[in-house]
């Protein structure tokens, strides 16, 4: 799955215009052509990785900027699915999972886990988010009253200042847990 355009033509179009800059003065600091930067403003067209860079470069902003959707209470990304941008000059993808917002600290854990009593966690310090992928097995994960079943190679963001839980579902489950606090 490739990132929405509608995505990459909103920010692009909130960042030229929060940097004060034209579409003439972005496109020539980019190195392409001032009706590219229209079309991709306008929604149109497919940017290559490369593109996307020299945009981001240009109006001095982190690549995952272009990339950030209106935020989700629980986002969940399944392997193989996912916002990607590939390149036109190597075999290389790259699928955004998450972007680390601004004063924001992330604390990051290997978990295995086993079958059995699910491991419940009570609401974590306001604004707090946690960050799940299953390595291997599977688990429920998430919201108390709406957590997900995830496999191997799944994502899936919550809000970590509400109840949520964590149930391995296969023997030696393992996944990665970044835990964020603002």
């Amino acid at each position: 799955m490739s990132i929405p355009i509608e995505i990459i033509a909103n920010n692009l179009q909130k960042e030229r215009k929060s940097a004060a800059l034209s579409l003439g003065e972005v496109a020539r600091r980019a190195g392409i052509a001032k009706s590219t930067l229209s079309q991709l403003e306008s929604g149109q067209g497919n940017p290559s990785l490369e593109t996307l860079w020299a945009l981001c470069v240009a109006l001095n902003i982190p690549f995952a900027k272009l990339m950030e959707a209106q935020a989700q209470a629980t986002q969940v990304i399944r392997y193989g699915e996912g916002a990607s941008i590939v390149s036109e000059i190597s075999n290389y993808q790259a699928v955004l999972l998450a972007t680390c917002p601004p004063n924001a600290r992330r604390d990051v854990y290997m978990l295995t886990t086993q079958p059995g009593e699910p491991r419940c966690s009570k609401p974590h310090p306001i604004g707090s988010v946690e960050h799940i992928i299953i390595m291997q097995g599977s688990a429920k994960v998430g919201l108390l009253d709406s957590a997900e079943l995830l496999k191997a190679g799944d994502y899936i963001s919550y809000p970590a200042d509400q109840a949520h839980i964590f149930e391995a579902l296969e023997q030696d489950t393992r996944a990665i847990l970044i835990s964020e606090q603002r």
